[in-house]
């Protein structure tokens, strides 16, 4: 099984199984990491974003005109932020890292 993993507000690393088919959001709900998603994944809030490591950034589809004007509400926007409802794990995305922003 894939794994992916998440670099938390205070700086913790959490190395977490990662299933095929899942996105970010439902992976970090499945393994009780404080990723919001107050739209349940509908594309509809940007309570989910996550910082994209810049290693993996390029390996992720481009984000849709719809996860962009969501973005654009997001506190902290970086360069390689995404909505974390977006990203489904591949096998390919093994290995994943993405950083929870710093609260605002």
């Amino acid at each position: 099984m894939p794994k992916m993993t998440f670099i938390e507000r205070d700086g913790a690393r959490r190395e977490v199984d990662a299933p095929v088919g899942l996105s970010v959001l439902e992976i970090a709900h499945k393994h009780d990491i404080d990723l919001e998603g107050a739209c349940e994944g509908s594309l509809a809030c940007a309570t989910c974003h996550v910082i994209v490591d810049p290693e993996w950034a390029g390996k992720l589809s481009e984000p849709t005109d719809d996860e962009e004007d969501m973005l654009d509400l997001a506190f902290g926007l970086e360069q390689t932020s995404r909505l974390g409802c977006q990203i489904v794990m591949t096998e390919d995305l093994d290995g994943l890292t993405v950083q929870l922003p710093k609260a605002g």
